[in-house]
């Protein structure tokens, strides 16, 4: 009877271990990024582009897929975490496939600080 119960547990044990949930994180952060962000092109504090995630592990994604979206073949120089009228503002400085330097403005107060 004992070998009949840790059989079943051990089955029971591998199935849950299986089954597991799939999704792509590929599409996540496309789908975070854009919500709202009409007439903000990320050149100011102004015109942050607001990233509308719900953990810094989608956010941070987002930002770059938002900058492989618009400036396709960029390269990155640096990210700079600031704080802008008690905002959180991630800054991300690239070089365009044409060679023009840019900074660009995410406004990150959504995720900032949620793993």
């Amino acid at each position: 009877m004992k070998k009949v119960i840790l059989f079943i547990f051990v089955a029971l044990l591998i199935a849950s271990c299986s089954t597991t949930k799939r999704f792509s994180n590929a599409t996540a952060p496309a789908q975070t990024v854009l919500a709202n962000n009409a007439g903000r092109d990320g050149s100011s504090y102004q015109k942050a582009i607001i990233i509308h995630a719900s953990s810094e592990s989608t956010g941070v994604p987002a930002e770059y897929q938002w900058l492989k979206n618009h400036y396709p073949g960029y390269q990155t120089k640096m990210q700079t975490l600031v704080f802008h009228q008690k905002k959180p503002y991630d800054i991300i400085e690239i070089v365009t496939a044409e060679g023009q330097d840019k900074n660009i403005y995410f406004d990150i107060s959504n995720y900032f600080g949620k793993l």
